[in-house]
């Protein structure tokens, strides 16, 4: 059985969209075994400094991730598409086991296979510290909130 996940490539402003949602919709789970299976099973990450390959490397990532980054909550926004490739634009929110908050921004390029699954994942992110109170992503995204109108805050 080959494993598929739609919409596939080419994409247009929907299916691209649709992408986008389906992929914060999973991480905002922090099941790492969930989010893996997005990938295809010899997908390729540069996930800032560190280098992953494969899903079990991906399962092993995220469950490390979503230990230290506590509370995490992620907010996903398309920025263009075109053929098999998306590229995305991110703010999420964690706190470490201190107790400080950090909203990390960052951006993604993502490269499809004709199944649709996610053949290579590159994120470049920066960590910005900020108090409890400056929080302003809560969980998952509200169906109120979801669309293109809902513009992610550059700060």
């Amino acid at each position: 059985m080959t494993e598929s996940r739609p919409p596939f490539p080419p994409f247009d402003e929907v299916t691209a969209r649709q992408k986008v949602q389906a992929a914060e919709d999973a991480w905002n789970t922090k099941d790492p075994i969930r989010v893996s299976l997005a990938y295809t099973v010899d997908s390729e990450w540069r996930n800032r400094a560190t280098f992953v390959k494969g899903r079990d490397a991906i399962v092993e990532f995220l469950t490390g991730k979503w230990e230290r980054e506590i509370d995490y909550a992620l907010r996903k926004s398309l920025w263009t598409f075109g053929g098999n490739r998306i590229a995305v634009r991110f703010q999420y929110e964690s706190h470490n086991e201190a107790g400080q908050w950090f909203r990390s921004y960052g951006n993604e390029n993502w490269e499809f296979d004709d199944n649709g699954l996610m053949r290579r994942r590159e994120a470049s992110i920066n960590d910005v510290p900020i108090s409890e109170s400056e929080r302003r992503i809560f969980g998952r995204r509200p169906d109120d909130e979801r669309g293109p109108e809902h513009y992610i805050p550059l700060h």
